[in-house]
């Protein structure tokens, strides 16, 4: 250590300054590696020399364990855009999108603040914050999992030496009777009377490729993007089965910035069988897209889609938000429940497989899922009905005896 000193113009005679001067102490760090120049670290703000003392102590037992870091000062928001250039090469486009909305929390709570600066029970006030606003259980667990990933990489920068999120707790949501009744009533899906007439709507009152589509994400459980994407080479038409190796992705909905993403996991890559009334009204959907083609071979993009624009932007992947509209325009016409999406029929067909007593494991490899908790919501609400039943019919043949 060396060069203890006052803060200049200091004029106390005692031990402990009260004119507001400080301590501040400068120690050597040894050599820079790639320059090969000495470097040293000042730090100051002491009000006592004891206490520059104590903190460079500190420091020369970090350096002979070979513990030290020589933290930067950078302010959090600089860091984050920094990190971003990083991590956006190492996943999808839409991870990053969700990860950029989720770090908004965070650079907005801490703006002007240098990354080293930032403690453990700072970080903890923030994501207390986040349940005082009234965010929900996934959500804060998104915003907080992002800054682990944001502080984790400062860490191995080596831009700071502790890790504010490191014991973190997240607040405990203990939901209501209210609120799991909610629960309840959000699982949306059709009944098989429903769909049936869902379908004859579509077919019958629909706009051109209305009937198509809806049957096939109704017969299929394919997420919505998943059809979006498919291309007719996905189809086998000899074996009927589908694989779905991708998804759609294009936010913005700009016709001709879309992406084609990996799907979320592993299992979401699958094959499944799909009825021969699918793919008989498919091959009649394909006769009809062949003659689009025709009609505008100068400008047709000819990427193979299955489920293509017609008109402007003809061949282009149809955008999702407009499968939702016409889900809602034939519901209505239907006088079903306009507050249904393309998903529920995702919903509509693990309660038709449940009921047909198709295994719940079988119908999550169908879906594409390792894991999901609706479908299971959806499976036990359907077999918890089928239980009651069978033992109604139970009691009602027991009274024949």
């Amino acid at each position: 250590m060396q060069g203890y000193f006052r803060r200049r113009g200091c004029k106390c005679s005692s031990k402990r300054c009260t004119c507001g001067a400080t301590w501040s102490f400068s120690i050597d760090l040894g050599r820079d590696p790639s320059t090969g120049k000495r470097k040293q670290k000042t730090v100051s703000g002491f009000k006592t020399k004891k206490e520059a003392q104590l903190a460079a102590a500190r420091i020369v037992q970090e350096l002979t364990q070979g513990t030290f870091v020589n933290e930067k000062s950078i302010l959090l928001s600089d860091f984050i855009e920094e990190w971003f250039k990083y991590y956006q090469n190492t996943v999808k486009v839409s991870t990053v999108r969700i990860r950029r909305h989720e770090s908004e929390k965070l650079n907005r709570y801490f703006k002007g603040y240098q990354l080293k600066n930032i403690t453990k029970k700072m970080y903890q006030d923030f994501i207390n914050s986040l349940k005082e606003e009234g965010l929900a259980s996934n959500t804060l667990s998104g915003i907080h999992s992002t800054s682990k990933m944001i502080f984790t990489r400062a860490i191995e920068l080596e831009i700071i030496k502790n890790n504010p999120t490191q014991f973190a707790k997240l607040p405990k949501f203990k939901k209501t009777v209210e609120e799991l009744e909610r629960e309840e009533i959000a699982i949306r899906y059709l009944e098989k009377e429903e769909l049936d007439h869902f379908l004859k709507t579509a077919k019958y009152k629909g706009l051109e490729r209305d009937y198509v589509i809806f049957l096939t994400l109704a017969y299929s459980g394919l997420r919505v993007g998943e059809l979006c994407a498919l291309k007719w080479t996905d189809l086998d038409f000899i074996n009927q089965t589908v694989s779905i190796t991708k998804t759609y992705y294009n936010p913005q909905n700009k016709a001709t910035e879309y992406h084609l993403l990996t799907p979320k996991t592993a299992t979401s890559r699958r094959i499944i069988e799909l009825d021969s009334l699918v793919f008989m009204e498919l091959e009649k959907h394909k006769k009809i897209q062949n003659e689009i083609k025709m009609r505008y071979r100068d400008s047709y993009y000819a990427e193979n889609f299955v489920f293509a624009k017609v008109g402007k932007y003809c061949g282009y992947p149809e955008f999702i938000k407009t499968i939702q509209n016409r889900m809602r325009r034939i519901l209505k016409i239907a006088n079903l429940n306009e507050n249904l999406t393309p998903h529920s029929l995702r919903h509509t067909h693990t309660s038709l497989l449940a009921e047909a007593g198709v295994s719940i494991y079988e119908i999550m490899e169908r879906l594409g899922h390792h894991d999901d908790e609706m479908t299971k919501r959806v499976y036990l609400h359907v077999t918890k009905s089928m239980k009651k039943e069978a033992s109604h019919k139970f009691r009602e043949l027991m009274k024949d005896l």
